[in-house]
């Protein structure tokens, strides 16, 4: 196994929309089809769709009108590693995980983050916030795996 990594990133602007969520999904699968396996690439393209659609559902924008989706590859002997960033001009409470009843029409986004990605979590400045989801090879929970809540 090499100790050498290869990194690179990406980064684009998206209107504060619900097009911004189909647009970046499309990006990011352009960008990724030929860099990861086919079923780590559907799995990062269904967290930035929820991300994306919880930064312009529930926050507000960055000046012009837009959100900042960003992912970083890493290449290493176990595997990619992909760290995706949404970053929002926030909102007036962070995300958190809620409990949905089973007819509510929303409240599961980050329940899917979470059952797909190693770990995710929100960074705030004086900017706005980034919600954040790292895709680690060895970690990745599957939601088969995920216990029933």
């Amino acid at each position: 196994m090499s100790a050498r990594s290869a990194e690179r990133s990406w980064c684009v602007v998206v209107p504060h929309h619900a097009s911004g969520a189909r647009l970046a999904r499309h990006r990011l699968a352009a960008v990724l089809s030929d860099e990861v396996p086919p079923p780590l690439l559907a799995d990062l393209v269904a967290v930035l769709a929820e991300l994306v659609g919880n930064a312009v559902r529930h926050a507000e924008p960055l000046p012009g009108g837009v959100v900042r989706v960003a992912w970083r590859l890493r290449a290493e002997g176990d595997g990619q590693h992909v760290r995706i960033r949404v970053t929002d001009g926030g909102a007036a409470s962070p995300p958190r995980m809620r409990t949905a009843g089973l007819d509510a029409a929303d409240g599961r986004g980050l329940h899917i983050v979470a059952g797909l990605a190693s770990r995710w979590g929100v960074d705030r400045d004086g900017l706005g916030q980034s919600v954040w989801a790292d895709f680690d090879p060895a970690e990745v929970n599957r939601p088969d795996l995920v216990a029933a809540g």
